[in-house]
């Protein structure tokens, strides 16, 4: 297949693999600049080869194999990566306050590129409608980020709050309930409350927890409970538990 050379101003971010690039591709949420394959690399295995043989045709670039290797060598690329922009949001969109179950992450001082990433991917599965992060005291939306989210950030919302109390007041406007995830003594059993309804979760860094200042702000403290000598889950693990417990619940209610 015979492509032209083209680029424009939209590669902010890249993204490599062929399911990455694909859900990048099918997304209305990104704004592709340049797709880069290797002339080896077979569209065919993509489930929509159409996307670089016609819907994007005029953002392909081909480069031999050596060339693309040469360039690429230290990702895990299949032979194919993409060069986009993506929009991260400045506030909740009004679209709030639709949905019974409606839920939102608010993580406050995730520092670790690799956590936020797969924070996101584990959002999206769950059905979570949406990602806040402070605008300072986080890990920014870097290509890393995206990547380890494996496309998930395109049906998900990622909203950076230039101030965590002020978002989450808003959210408690729109009837959410505020549970914060916290390690401690005072904290609540996890599976002895109901988790359904419009919530937001509120997650802290694994070295530092939730910071007081914004534990004030949550209705309810909740604890997951550690059998073994080591007395924290990593905190992709933590938001993965209390999002598929939420999830069981509302299941099981239907």
């Amino acid at each position: 297949m015979k492509f032209k050379n083209n680029s424009n101003n939209y590669d902010k971010y890249f993204v490599y693999g062929i399911n990455g690039v694909e859900s990048i591709l099918n997304s209305n949420k990104c704004k592709i600049s340049r797709i880069i394959v290797s002339d080896t690399f077979n569209q065919h295995k993509m489930a929509d080869s159409a996307l670089i043989t016609k819907k994007f045709k005029h953002k392909v670039i081909i480069l031999n194999k050596n060339e693309f290797q040469n360039k690429y060598q230290e990702y895990r690329t299949q032979g194919i990566i993409v060069f986009f922009d993506y929009t991260v949001l400045s506030h909740v969109p009004d679209s709030v306050n639709q949905n019974d179950n409606e839920c939102h992450v608010i993580l406050d001082s995730i520092k670790d590129p690799q956590n936020l990433g797969q924070i996101i991917r584990t959002s999206e599965c769950a059905g979570i409608d949406g990602i806040i992060l402070p605008e300072r005291r986080s890990v920014s939306i870097t290509s890393s980020v995206l990547q380890v989210s494996q496309g998930s950030f395109c049906n998900i919302n990622i909203i950076k709050s230039k101030n965590i109390k002020y978002t989450i007041k808003e959210l408690k406007q729109n009837g959410y309930w505020i549970v914060g995830i916290e390690n401690s003594i005072d904290s609540k059993l996890w599976y002895d409350f109901n988790l359904k309804g419009k919530v937001g979760f509120v997650f802290g860094s694994e070295g530092e927890g939730i910071r007081p200042v914004i534990q004030k702000y949550c209705d309810l403290m909740l604890t997951i409970p550690m059998n073994g000598k080591i007395n924290s889950l990593n905190i992709s693990a933590t938001v993965s538990a209390m999002l598929f417990e939420r999830n069981r619940q509302i299941l099981k209610s239907k």
